[in-house]
Parts: C-alpha cells; structure tokens; sequence
C-alpha cells in the first residue's frame, strides 16, 4: 500500500518550472533579456562604428571592425575642438543643473510644508508649466535676450534650460517632501532651529533621492539640447556639444566614422552619471508616491 502511493506520488510530481508561476517567471526573464538586449545595442553598435573608417561603415554596419583604430577619435577631438565644447557643455549643464535644483528644492520645501492662500492655485501654475512646447518661446527668448544683451553668453543658455525644467523639478521634490514625516520638522523646532536651518539641515539631506532623480534629468536634458545653443550662441569659443557634432555634416555629405566617433566620446559622461546615481534615480522616481 505505502508503494503504491509513492508511484501515485511521483507520477503527479511536476517541476517547478512547469507550474503557471514558473512558466511566468521564465517569460518574464527572457522580456527583461531581450528589452535590455534593445536597449544596449544602439550604444553597442554606436561604439563599433567609432572604430571604422567611412567605407567600411556602409559596406557592413552592423559587423565588428576588422581594424580597430584609434584615429578617429583623435580626428573627431581635433576637428570639432571637442575640448572646448566639452569644457561649455560641462559649464552650462552643471550651472543649470546645480540652478535647478536648489530652486526646485527651495519651492518645494515651501508648497510641502506650508498651507497658504492661492496655493492650489501656485501648484497649477506650475503643472501648466510641463505642458508649454518649449521651442515655441524661441523667437520672444531670442528678442529678450537680444535687448538686453544676453546672447552669446553662457547665461543665455543656462537660465531658459532653469526655467523650463524647474516645474517637473518641483513636481518631484514636493511630492518627495510631502512624504516626510512633520514630527521630524517639529522635534527641530523645539531644537531652536529656523525656517532655512530646517531646509539645509533636515529637509535637503533627505530629499537627496528625489533631487538626485531630478538632477539626473536635467543633465541629460541640457547635455543634450541642441535648438536652443543654436539659436543663442554663435560664438564658436562658446559651442556646445551637440553644436560641434553638426560640423560633421553638411548639406551634401556626412562624414559618419568621425560622427560617430564624437557622439562615443560625448555620451560617455552621461553614462558615468548615470551609473554613479542610478540608485538614487530609482529610490526619488517612486519616494512619495505611497503616503503612509
């Protein structure tokens, strides 16, 4: 009898990997294989072609160098002063960034902690802000900046870049902030601390995640921007990146090997940024979205 019921056993055992959770599982790592798979082989493939020179481009794009040189890149460097662009792109990008932040952080701290007139009124000014088409203020920007002097300046890029990233800046940290306990604020009060001892000492430390996932957005954005720096810069000592990528290519040809190689070499700190703060980027998209 107690044979028999092992056979019964064994022959109703299934493997794990057969069950609906299994199955599912199994799915689920192959999707997350193959949508990573897409993600990293555009960068993957923009690298390669770095390496070839400009026939062996079109003759197989897709295929690794047969000699990999170095000579392109060095040629890239040379001809689109890419030390130059690198050192305004870094200015303007970390000017704007550092900017953005603070007064994000600072507009947050007060539509987080403080109940006022008009208020609802404040946050949809704001809300309203993310829906304007940014390249549409193009030609009143340019007449402003133009009156007073701004073009061809570092600031003329730096200031447009705040402006229009600030309310998803404050959208953020607010809803960051807002998950923050008040007893924590309060207990400081009794401490003796004030408005701005509270904000640098207790609220900015730990918003860190959400201002982290904030300036990780806004150095991508204004590493990248191309319209803006062409309409407002036209003094080459001034050039950003992406202005200096475009001198590859002009009306009848592209030269794609030493394209490809600059845009290897301006996207690399974009990465390095991201690795360094991909964990705080995670913890500040989802930080407040739970109350609780």
């Amino acid at each position: 009898m107690q044979q028999d019921i092992r056979v019964e056993n064994k022959s109703t055992y299934q493997s794990p990997f057969f069950t609906k959770r299994g199955i599912g599982s199994v799915l689920r790592i192959i999707f997350l294989l193959v949508f990573s798979f897409l993600m990293i082989y555009p960068l993957y493939w923009l690298m390669i072609s770095g390496f070839k020179s400009n026939e062996e481009f079109f003759a197989s794009p897709y295929a690794l160098p047969q000699e990999w040189t170095f000579q392109n890149f060095i040629e890239a460097w040379q001809i689109a002063d890419l030390g130059t662009a690198m050192i305004n792109s870094t200015i303007v990008t970390v000017g704007g960034t550092l900017l953005t932040v603070f007064i994000g952080a600072l507009t947050a701290y007060v539509l987080s902690r403080f109940d006022f007139r008009l208020k609802g009124l404040v946050m949809v000014f704001f809300v309203i802000g993310m829906l304007i088409p940014v390249h549409s203020t193009l030609v009143p920007l340019f007449t402003m900046m133009n009156k007073v002097d701004m073009l061809n300046t570092y600031w003329a890029l730096i200031l447009p870049y705040t402006a229009f990233e600030l309310p998803i800046a404050i959208f953020l940290i607010t809803a960051y902030m807002s998950s923050i306990p008040k007893e924590i604020e309060e207990a400081s009060v009794i401490d003796g601390a004030g408005y701005w001892g509270i904000f640098f000492r207790m609220m900015l430390p730990m918003s860190i995640p959400a201002m982290a996932t904030v300036a990780i957005l806004a150095f991508l954005r204004y590493w990248n921007e191309y319209v803006f720096a062409l309409v407002f810069i036209n003094d080459s000592s001034l050039k950003t990146l992406p202005l200096s990528l475009s001198i590859f290519s002009d009306g009848y040809s592209t030269n794609y090997s030493l394209t490809m190689a600059a845009m290897a070499i301006a996207v690399i700190p974009t990465i390095i940024m991201y690795v360094f703060f991909q964990e705080q980027i995670m913890k500040g998209m989802v930080a407040g979205s739970v109350k609780g």
